[in-house]
């Protein structure tokens, strides 16, 4: 297609100069345009308050300042009259930056929409298992297709290359060696990408689990195709294999509730009245604001020659209140223990006899 204008004829330094200028102008105007575009767009998105509006008002910003200029040097190219190698290779270097910049803006589209989807189903910080399954299902699907985008655009730009479609012939004819050659050489790699698959489809764990693996107690934090990490609960990061998840058993505190049970286990001497500690338990539960009302009970678990063991059972309803619960049990029910039975605290006892015959 023709251009609608055109520059005249100029030689040297004259022709260099104005063709630079003309650039520069159409360069700048871009710019101005694309400013000013996003400037009204993010005004009409924030009065019709629509969230997906806004998501991609603001992942497609920062693209299309690369994305607009280059369709403006694309229409402007042809009127420069450059001579024909330096327009030739003007045009291959802009359709390479013109691929990437497209690959950029369909990568903000996908991510504006994996947005809108976690604000409008994700999870809003309450115990929700649907919105944590959508969330570890959109991470891992976002990533294979943000992947793809970035594997086509990369072919893409190979076959503008003329040397490298050249070779197209003969890449297909030994694809069959170099796919089996390969195959062998990563099978783990692509064993651990199909496991991250089937982590996002079968779901044995989700974002904001709670697991306890390799003796760490922690949530899960990121999931990705190839490992997830796990947030301990001092901080600490721990990097897990995905395949781990598939083949090795692990404990989920939270795969369909994240309601626990929790003990606390006392030893006393049997002169100790269990109904009087019993009913001091129950008094604690109902004060304590980590209790959930479910489940409690008080037992004598195991006896020994020296003294019997009790075990407080009580319910919270999640794993963190759990463990504040029975530490407070544990405190209160020791003190109360000290406090009104003391001689009824573990002790040993011996028996002094005396029966020597003069």
């Amino acid at each position: 297609m023709q251009p609608s204008f055109s520059l005249p004829h100029l030689n040297g330094w004259e022709a260099v100069v104005t063709a630079g200028a003309v650039l520069l102008a159409t360069l700048l105007t871009a710019v101005v345009l694309n400013r000013l575009f996003f400037h009204l767009a993010a005004g009409l998105a924030r009065r019709t308050g629509h969230p997906l509006a806004l998501f991609l008002v603001d992942r497609l910003r920062l693209p299309s300042r690369l994305l607009v200029p280059l369709l403006a040097l694309i229409l402007v190219l042809p009127a420069l009259n450059l001579v024909a190698v330096a327009e030739a290779r003007a045009e291959h270097l802009i359709t390479l930056v013109f691929i990437a910049a497209l690959a950029w803006v369909a990568t903000g589209v996908i991510l504006a929409f994996r947005d809108y989807l976690l604000t409008r189903y994700g999870n809003n910080g309450s115990d929700d298992y649907k919105a944590r399954a959508l969330e570890t299902q959109l991470t891992v699907a976002v990533r294979i297709v943000v992947v793809i985008v970035v594997v086509v655009a990369l072919a893409a730009m190979l076959m503008t290359f003329a040397a490298i479609r050249s070779l197209g012939m003969s890449i297909l004819a030994s694809a069959g060696i170099v796919g089996v050659t390969v195959g062998f050489a990563a099978q783990r790699s692509i064993a651990t990408l199909f496991a991250g698959l089937q982590i996002a489809v079968t779901q044995p764990i989700r974002i904001n689990d709670v697991v306890l693996v390799e003796g760490e107690y922690g949530n899960i934090e990121e999931i990705t195709l190839t490992y997830v990490v796990v947030k301990i609960w001092d901080q600490r990061r721990l990097l897990v294999p995905v395949t781990y998840f598939l083949e090795k058993p692990f404990q989920n505190w939270t795969r369909h509730s994240s309601e626990l049970l929790g003990t606390v286990f006392f030893q006393a001497d049997f002169s100790l009245p269990v109904e009087r500690v019993r009913q001091q338990l129950h008094e604690i539960l109902l004060a304590s604001k980590k209790w959930d009302g479910r489940v409690w009970s008080l037992q004598m678990t195991n006896a020994t020659e020296r003294s019997m063991e009790l075990r407080a059972l009580m319910s919270a309803p999640d794993a963190p209140s759990v463990w504040d619960l029975r530490c407070e049990v544990r405190e209160k029910l020791l003190h109360f223990m000290l406090e009104t039975f003391p001689e009824s605290l573990p002790k040993a006892r011996a028996y002094l006899s005396s029966d020597r015959t003069d």
